[in-house]
């Protein structure tokens, strides 16, 4: 598949503080690149793919993905997705993490990049617009963030145990048979994934679910196949893991998309 480029700015300099770019992207590998400004890449509909100087991040709609500047980049989704991104200045960015990071996206933020989008505004310049962009910079600087929401293991051991939890999660496998299947205790299969991914086995495989699921209910497939294919043992155990992560049910969100 050929790298895309369309729609990524080629100015040298960024003309302001904070500029907005959005699109609806069909699945695509996109080029890699690095600018000088600061870059906070978030989709309000799908799930995007980014890798930064050799990390890998996922960024699902509650979460953005903060490049710092000069960071080298690329990005793919396998699926359609509604871009909204913001470019920062150097300047705007000091106040920002200096390494890629997960940023956790509020209802205010979200509400003003989709208005944006709905008027066109990438560069700001009515009193209204600039006020706007005044707070989304204020909730981006001010967002609580994470080293990545869906971490990937530091060694091909570890790697291969979660590539096959997700190859398998329609079997319902308890942690401690995922663990018996790598000769591994569950207390060894739990201090590995602390270590490598900073968050337990449990939590991980639940973020992997979650993520699918946004990309199933994209696809318009129906909440039963999801809940089977994810590894639920009913429709209403999956609904209510979905409501807690998202605050909506599966059918409310698909209404959003």
């Amino acid at each position: 598949m050929k790298a895309r480029s369309d729609g990524i700015p080629d100015f040298e300099e960024l003309p302001g503080n904070i500029y907005f770019r959005h699109q609806n992207l069909e699945p695509a590998l996109w080029v890699t690149h690095s600018h000088p400004w600061g870059q906070l890449n978030f989709v309000s509909r799908g799930t995007l793919n980014l890798e930064i100087d050799g990390q890998k991040f996922l960024s699902p709609p509650q979460y953005a993905v903060w490049i710092p500047p000069f960071r080298v980049h690329a990005s793919w989704n396998s699926m359609a997705a509604t871009y909204r991104t913001v470019y920062l200045s150097q300047e705007c960015s000091r106040a920002m993490p200096d390494r890629p990071r997960a940023l956790a996206i509020g209802p205010l933020l979200k509400a003003i990049l989709d208005e944006f989008a709905r008027i066109d505004v990438r560069l700001p310049t009515t009193p209204q617009e600039e006020r706007m962009a005044a707070v989304a910079i204020d909730q981006i600087q001010s967002a609580s963030t994470m080293d990545v929401y869906l971490p990937f293991a530091s060694t091909p051991f570890l790697q291969n145990i979660l590539d096959d939890t997700k190859a398998k999660l329609h079997k319902q496998r308890t942690t401690e048979q995922v663990a018996q299947e790598f000769n591994l205790t569950t207390r060894t299969l739990e201090r590995r994934c602390k270590a490598e991914l900073g968050v337990s086995f449990g939590e991980w495989r639940q973020r992997l679910r979650f993520a699918m699921a946004l990309d199933a209910l994209g696809e318009g497939r129906t909440v039963q196949q999801i809940s089977y294919d994810l590894g639920y043992s009913s429709s209403s155990a999956f609904i209510s893991m979905f409501r807690r992560l998202s605050g909506q049910t599966p059918e409310q969100y698909r209404k959003t998309l």
